[in-house]
């Protein structure tokens, strides 16, 4: 067998002094490393939905122009006036059709998961216990067989 080399206490103590300064410094690397890119991914999303708002807002506002050189010509005024506002010539007559009703049974069908968000996740739990005590009263039934 061979023989144990001692080490001396002054070392100890150096290496733990060490060890444990060296490990504060490592962990607070780490951290700061990890709240860095945290904070970078943050902004670069956030860069990409601004570019998309960009995008967006400037499209938005060729239409605006396109549609306010439209509004300049008298002819295109007055069919968008009768067409937006219901402004009519004479002898005619409007006639209101409300599309809402398709709509409304579209908006009701999304806001029944929300109204009902709580009975579905009791009973999405609920249905989980079941399901584990089967489980477990089917291990119990496997220990008793093979008994």
């Amino acid at each position: 067998m061979a023989k144990k080399k001692r080490i001396p206490k002054a070392s100890k103590k150096r290496l733990l002094v060490f060890g444990t300064i060296s490990c504060i410094i490592a962990s607070y690397a780490v951290i700061n490393l990890c709240i860095y890119s945290y904070q970078i991914k943050n902004l670069s999303d956030q860069k990409k939905s601004l570019g998309n708002e960009l995008n967006s807002l400037k499209e938005t506002e060729e239409n605006l122009q396109v549609e306010i050189n439209r509004l300049q010509d008298d002819d295109y005024l007055a069919r968008y006036a009768r067409e937006n506002y219901l402004y009519t010539k004479n002898g005619e007559y409007v006639i209101q059709v409300n599309e809402n009703n398709n709509q409304n049974k579209k908006i009701k069908s999304k806001d029944f998961f929300k109204e009902n968000k709580n009975y579905i996740m009791i009973g999405s739990f609920v249905l989980g216990i079941m399901i584990l005590c089967i489980l477990w009263s089917l291990k119990g039934d496997r220990k008793k067989r093979k008994r």
